[in-house]
């Protein structure tokens, strides 16, 4: 998309979990795609219209893109599905499909630039792969907090972009219960924490990220990083840990599962 211009955009519904912007076909129509980036879960598209697409992708949504090479393959145009909500036909040939079967994705357009004005993006706390995201950030927003580290990690307010399945990968790595208070954790274990959280991520990129349900990468293929985790969605298997002779448990924290080793992870 980058560099290409929207030579027709096609909404297909009048919203996903919010309604769309006012116009948003009229809008994004004609617009060149300037740069792409992300913040957090956020896809942003910067517009030569002085706009910012924003994309977030929910549960189930994804983004496919057809009728141009993509890698080594060349993928043809697919008939429309049902839950093809909104359609880019770029001037390239390329067309771009934010298919979302749960409909709990969302897209918005906001002026580029405002990042920190939108109601969703104003509050979120540093990338994790980012430099502001260093051990001393992470040491100093875990003191005092008694919430479970579990929960703390998912805070999209400590460290933006970090979901479910890595935290739980992450903590079992550190060896630290998803359990254990936040602010009982001694500084030189938090400060640990960042690295394994940016391996954890790397792997899961190269992989393709972790296809349990829903999640397809932009080419309809599937993500390999759930071939490696070491306790997410393993309960009862035994722990992947050296020399570790425990069972993965599943618990329930705030909602989400959480799977850990109870004999290696204090």
């Amino acid at each position: 998309m980058a560099g290409a211009v929207i030579a027709r955009a096609e909404v297909r519904r009048a919203g996903l979990r919010w309604p769309f912007p006012a116009r948003m076909a009229e809008r994004l129509t004609g617009a060149r795609v300037e740069r792409l980036r992300r913040r957090s879960k956020y896809i942003l598209a910067d517009l030569s219209t002085g706009e910012t697409l924003l994309i977030h992708l929910g549960m189930s949504g994804r983004m496919l893109i057809s009728g141009t090479m993509l890698g080594e393959f060349h993928h043809d145009h697919p008939a429309p599905e049902k839950h093809d909500h909104v359609v880019l036909h770029m001037d390239t040939g390329a067309r771009i499909t934010f298919n979302d079967a749960r409909r709990f994705g969302a897209m918005d357009l906001f002026p580029t630039g405002e990042d920190d004005a939108h109601p969703l993006l104003a509050r979120l706390g540093p990338e994790p792969l980012g430099n502001a995201f260093n051990e001393r950030h992470l040491v100093a927003a875990l003191a005092g907090r008694n919430t479970p580290i579990k929960a703390a990690l998912l805070d999209q307010h400590i460290v933006a972009g970090l979901g479910n399945i890595y935290v739980c990968e992450v903590l079992h790595r550190a060896g630290i219960s998803p359990r254990r208070k936040a602010g009982r954790i001694a500084a030189a274990r938090a400060a640990a924490l960042v690295p394994i959280i940016r391996d954890v991520l790397g792997e899961a990129i190269a992989s393709g990220g972790s296809s349990l349900r829903d999640y397809r990468q932009a080419s309809g293929e599937l993500g390999y990083f759930q071939h490696a985790f070491r306790v997410y969605g393993r309960e009862g298997a035994a722990c992947a840990t050296p020399d570790c002779t425990g069972t993965i448990r599943r618990i329930v924290q705030s909602g989400r599962s959480s799977f850990y080793c109870p004999r290696c992870q204090r």
